[in-house]
C-alpha cells in the first residue's frame, strides 16, 4: 500500500472489505465527502485494503480534529503518516 503524506489509516472494517470499490466502503467515503463540504476542503485521498482505510483532507485543522477523536475513542493514537 502507498504510503501519502498527511494520511490516516485506521483498521475500520473486516478483512473482506478489500477495495474503494466496496458498498461499505462507499458509504464510508460519503462520509468523508460530506465532512469535506462541511469543512471547506477536498478529500485528497482515499483507499481501503484489508479493512484498513487510509485517507486525508487538504485540511490540517480537519486531519487534527480527526486524530484526537481517534485517540479518544480508541485509547491508542491513529496512525499518522
Amino acid at each position: 500500500m502507498a504510503h501519502i503524506q498527511g494520511c490516516i489509516e485506521v483498521d475500520m472494517f473486516s478483512q473482506d472489505v478489500d477495495s474503494d470499490g466496496h458498498p461499505v466502503a462507499l458509504s464510508f467515503r460519503e462520509v468523508l465527502e460530506e465532512v469535506a463540504k462541511e469543512y471547506g476542503c477536498e478529500l485528497t485521498h482515499f483507499e481501503v485494503h484489508q479493512g484498513t482505510v487510509s485517507f486525508s483532507f487538504d485540511n490540517d485543522g480537519l486531519m487534527t480534529q480527526i486524530l484526537q477523536i481517534l485517540q479518544n475513542s480508541e485509547g491508542e493514537p491513529a496512525e499518522y503518516k
